[in-house]
């Protein structure tokens, strides 16, 4: 990992699998929704967290089996919010597309 880009690697087992044999896409959402906050903490001040405001997926080919790799990149980002992009590519061809904006909270600040 650098700051401001991360991969992930998730091998598809077949608790993952729908019945008809494909990844569930909230299986590979969720990776995606990982990745946008996971990316974004080695360059937020110490003892802030982010949380996901938006969020969408674009499911391009189905994945049934083998290693899914997720490249997130920060492509914009201020102090109180981030928007990340999403690669997923599963077996060197890309299968998902997502974009996601956090919002992020200093450590000073209040919940609620």
């Amino acid at each position: 990992m650098e700051a401001g880009r991360l991969v992930v690697e998730f091998d598809v087992g077949d608790e993952h699998l729908t019945f008809i044999g494909n990844m569930h896409g909230g299986c590979l959402a969720a990776l995606c929704d990982h990745c946008l906050g996971v990316v974004l903490y080695p360059v937020m001040p110490p003892g802030s967290w982010a949380a996901t405001t938006e969020f969408k997926v674009n499911y391009l080919r189905p994945v049934s089996g083998g290693t899914c790799r997720a490249t997130a990149v920060i492509e914009s980002m201020t102090k109180r919010s981030a928007v990340v992009t999403i690669r997923v590519e599963n077996e060197g061809r890309l299968a998902a597309i997502a974009q996601g904006t956090c919002t992020v909270k200093l450590a000073e600040e209040k919940v609620g």
